[in-house]
């Protein structure tokens, strides 16, 4: 998953960023709300983590102007504002949940990684593609109950595909969410990782579509 993180100030931008990392999303920053409209408007993610109170433009006008350019990503506020009606403000605006200052770590990761379940659909933090069982919360999976030993990036690369079913997801889409803006890979780097998880999951687990990319052999529910 592919998250965009849109804070002013640097020590909480950093901790975020940690956060999220280690929760297994590829992170962007932005520290502006002129860089983070940008952001926001060319590239693609998954969710977007904004501060109401930034520089050159404002939380709320980054959002509004997000979703009257079709932007859909769901988006999760962080705002020193507790009041109801500043919550309201938010979601009216666009944004899809609201989290006031100060907030607990586990709590805001939690939010976030509901946002994308939902977005795709999913109820549980449990998804089933054919043998394979993957836990997005403890970033783990098993196949046939066993328990799969999976770098960072393959257990990106599976819970992407299993967020995308039913569909052939290109290399280039992979490498976007699997490292971000400023660290992208090649396809020859993507190749290397399905290779990698056919070897642990199974040869049939992920199926090759030529010229359209990768997908799960059987949908994930």
């Amino acid at each position: 998953m592919r998250a965009l993180v849109v804070e002013d100030d640097p020590v909480v931008a950093g901790e975020l960023v940690r956060a999220l990392g280690g929760a297994g999303f590829a992170v962007d920053h932005a520290s502006d709300g002129q860089q983070a409209w940008f952001h926001g408007d060319v590239e693609d993610y998954d969710v977007a983590v904004v501060d109401l109170g930034l520089p050159r433009l404002d939380g709320l006008s980054v959002i509004r102007r997000w979703r009257e350019a079709g932007r859909r990503f769901p988006i999760l506020i962080l705002s020193a504002r507790s009041d109801w009606t500043d919550k309201v403000t938010g979601i009216e605006a666009g944004a899809d949940d609201y989290l006031a200052k100060p907030w607990e770590m586990g709590e805001l990761v939690a939010r976030v990684r509901g946002l994308v379940r939902r977005a795709a659909g999913r109820v549980s933090s449990t998804l089933q593609a054919g043998d394979v069982t993957i836990d997005t919360h403890r970033m783990t999976a098993t196949l046939n109950g066993a328990p799969v030993r999976l770098s960072p990036l393959e257990f990106r690369l599976i819970d992407y595909l299993a967020h995308n079913p039913e569909r052939a997801v290109s290399a280039g889409e992979l490498a976007e969410h699997l490292y971000g803006a400023a660290n992208m890979s090649d396809a020859n780097a993507i190749e290397a990782l399905v290779a990698r998880l056919r070897r642990k999951l199974g040869a049939e687990t992920i199926q090759t579509r030529r010229g359209f990319g990768y997908l799960l052999a059987a949908s994930a529910t």
